[in-house]
């Protein structure tokens, strides 16, 4: 078990230096350059990417980690994301993968 978690653990550290050298192709994962500041989410955009992503809104809340109830209130325009629910709701949009990996048991 050590031995694998060195092995993972200096292939990533390998894959991280080839990227800063502007090498990808020994990446395996997807980089998502996030912007600063964020996108703004509204009521639309909210919905928008939860069909896309064919979530219900408790599934959302639960891989956001916010309330169901939160979510709905997003949706109905009542509140907007902010913080961390806002940069992931950017990474979710940008790597829908993401998403699994996040509810993955």
């Amino acid at each position: 078990m050590e031995k694998q978690c060195f092995d993972e653990l200096m292939e990533s550290l390998e894959q991280a230096a080839a990227y800063t050298k502007g090498d990808q192709s020994k990446c395996k994962a997807r980089v998502v350059e996030v912007p600063d500041p964020v996108p703004v989410y509204k009521a639309v955009d909210v919905v928008r990417t939860r069909k896309e992503l064919n979530l219900t809104q408790r599934r959302l809340a639960r891989a956001l980690g916010v309330s169901p109830r939160t979510v709905e209130s997003w949706e109905a325009g009542k509140n907007e994301p902010s913080g961390a629910a806002r940069h992931l709701l950017y990474l979710f949009d940008n790597d829908h993968s993401l998403v699994d990996r996040i509810m993955a048991p």
